[in-house]
């Protein structure tokens, strides 16, 4: 038979004390005198107490949860290894601190403005992650409206009307400058570009990159296919591009993803890589070290991201003052997927 879980009840029969008092200690409140306290203390971690979420939620009024509103395919979310990574970062910040995170997957942004709306409304969270920001953002202005605390993923566009949310952001241009420097060094001049979806701020950064990088080096950015960032987008991407009369040399992911599916349609095309096409990608995921050839890719940090994000979010619940944080930049880092260009006979 299970045994009962302690209670305050337990602790103050043990302890000799009141339940008041026991509570007073527990939840660090003044009027304990400090060796009363260490007593109880010590008794509650003897007898295994364990303080009661919903007890919390009901005495404070909080849900001591935290959401995370996706819209996007589950395809993607099953083959893109960003957010179980971001995730992993979030639940390492969460889990000491006794909070939770609350995962809702829709499929529109109608149904993710409804989703944030009922979350608040049955009072199941206390704060919300914005990720994938788009531009003319409707969530920003909704949270503001909710008065739900909230931290973005990158910064936003500023709106009239809507306030300053925190942001938490890791510059990639950079890094997808960095990849096309690489190629174009190598002697590419046909150059292609898998890009996400322009609606996406960072899908849109990343194409802007693209085409700053390729104008310095004196290229027309000419080569771009938009996707949704699916694997199997990379891979009808990679077709399209090869089938042409003048097919590319080099060809930049905005993913990991798409750029392994891409690796495999060149290789099953009969195309040696690096030797007749070089690959890049987005994302730095481990499985990209361990493709044949490795995949030279753009090196972010999700569940740093993630940990950053959550540190925020909790601040700003606490009702303690917070500011924007900038990561690091993500960094290309070159592995055997790239190499010169092939020569032209």
């Amino acid at each position: 038979m299970a045994r009962a879980r302690p209670t305050i009840a337990d602790v103050a029969a043990h302890a000799g004390v009141s339940k008041g008092l026991v509570s007073f200690a527990l939840n660090n409140r003044p009027g304990v005198a400090p060796q009363t306290r260490e007593r109880i203390l010590a008794i509650a971690e003897e007898l295994g107490w364990q303080p009661s979420v919903r007890a919390r939620s009901l005495s404070v009024a909080r849900s001591f949860a935290l959401g995370l509103v996706i819209t996007r395919d589950p395809e993607i979310i099953t083959s893109d290894p960003f957010y179980p990574s971001f995730i992993a970062g979030v639940e390492r910040e969460l889990s000491p601190a006794g909070q939770a995170l609350v995962l809702s997957v829709v499929s529109n942004e109608r149904e993710e403005l409804a989703s944030y709306r009922k979350l608040v409304a049955d009072g199941r969270i206390d704060g919300a992650f914005i990720t994938d920001l788009r531009h003319d953002d409707l969530r920003l202005g909704l949270v503001q409206e909710l008065g739900l605390p909230a931290v973005t993923l990158g910064r936003p566009e500023s709106r009239p009307g809507v306030s300053s949310i925190p942001a938490v952001a890791m510059e990639d241009a950079a890094g997808i400058e960095e990849a096309v420097d690489h190629l174009a060094g190598l002697g590419h001049r046909r150059i292609a570009h898998v890009a996400g979806p322009a609606r996406m701020l960072h899908g849109s950064h990343r194409r802007q990159a693209f085409d700053t990088a390729m104008r310095r080096a004196g290229l027309e950015p000419d080569l771009v296919i938009e996707t949704d960032f699916k694997a199997a987008d990379g891979a009808r991407a990679t077709r399209h591009l090869l089938a042409g009369p003048d097919r590319p040399t080099a060809i930049v992911y905005a993913n990991d993803p798409m750029a392994i599916a891409g690796l495999g349609v060149a290789q099953h095309a009969g195309l040696n890589v690096p030797g007749d096409l070089s690959i890049t990608g987005f994302d730095g995921t481990d499985i990209g070290e361990h493709v044949y050839p490795a995949l030279s890719t753009i090196v972010a940090d999700p569940v740093r991201w993630g940990s950053a994000a959550a540190r925020v979010l909790l601040r700003m619940i606490a009702g303690d003052p917070t500011e924007d944080v900038d990561l690091p930049p993500a960094r290309f880092v070159r592995r055997k997927s790239s190499g010169p260009a092939p020569r032209t006979p």
